[in-house]
């Protein structure tokens, strides 16, 4: 409706507005450091590049095949995660393998290989590998700073490199259809990185793969609401995704 660039600019400036009073409640952490500072300006980069990536890949491929593999940024996270010390149980871990099998099938679409669009995937895989860093590194960040402050570092940077010289250079475009989605979008980002840092306190790595889980929900919402088909082997994927987050949801209580 209007290009990825205007979407990410949309997004992260209504994500700011309410994003700027929690952090001010919140108030600027005693230990608030040079690392800190960093980590958030990195994890918030990594957030903005994946984004835009994602909005390119969503323009030219579908969601049902995008997604899956954008999904990835979960076990990319959880392995970081396991890399830097994180211990994961061996039930946890063959789960944590399930859902990865899941989301790989997800992604294959009978008669219709990733080959044929190769552009949609490429950007999906880029946007997972800048998703998967920003995962983990808003997950150590939450044990050191207020849950606020995860989600500020993308917003600011978002309004700074992207909204601000698209509204110079006169390249914004917003219509009136568009907005009801982008103030979604904008929430639901603020929304679900809040969710994210809280989860990862308990765990970077199983928070990390289980909210991997959107790939689903937006294979089969694209299923109803853009009319997009569900192949079997994407079925079977779906199914494995939901087995795989139960059993390990179950493991952790």
């Amino acid at each position: 409706m209007i290009g990825g660039p205007s979407v990410l600019a949309g997004v992260m400036t209504i994500g700011l507005v309410f994003s700027i009073p929690m952090v001010v409640i919140a108030g600027v952490p005693d230990n608030l450091d040079a690392s800190n500072v960093a980590q958030l300006t990195l994890a918030g980069t990594v957030n903005v590049v994946g984004l835009l990536l994602i909005y390119a890949a969503l323009r030219v491929g579908k969601v049902s095949i995008i997604a899956p593999i954008a999904s990835t940024e979960g076990a990319i996270a959880a392995l970081l995660a396991i890399i830097g010390g994180e211990a994961v149980g061996v039930g946890s871990g063959f789960m944590l393998l399930l859902v990865a099998v899941g989301i790989a099938l997800a992604s294959i679409a009978d008669g219709e290989p990733l080959a044929a669009e190769r552009k949609a995937p490429l950007f999906a895989m880029a946007a997972a590998l800048c998703f998967g860093t920003g995962l983990y590194l808003t997950g150590r960040l939450s044990d050191e700073l207020p849950l606020a402050w995860a989600t500020l570092p993308a917003r600011v940077i978002g309004v700074v490199a992207v909204a601000l010289p698209l509204l110079v250079t006169r390249r914004f475009r917003m219509t009136k259809p568009a907005i009801p989605y982008v103030v979604v979008a904008g929430l639901a980002e603020v929304i679900g990185f809040l969710s994210f840092a809280v989860g990862s306190r308990h765990g970077i790595a199983i928070s990390a793969v289980l909210a991997s889980q959107f790939a689903a929900m937006a294979a089969v919402a694209a299923y109803f609401l853009f009319g997009e088909r569900i192949s079997r082997v994407q079925l079977v994927g779906v199914v494995v995704i939901a087995i795989g987050v139960a059993v390990l949801s179950a493991l952790q209580v």
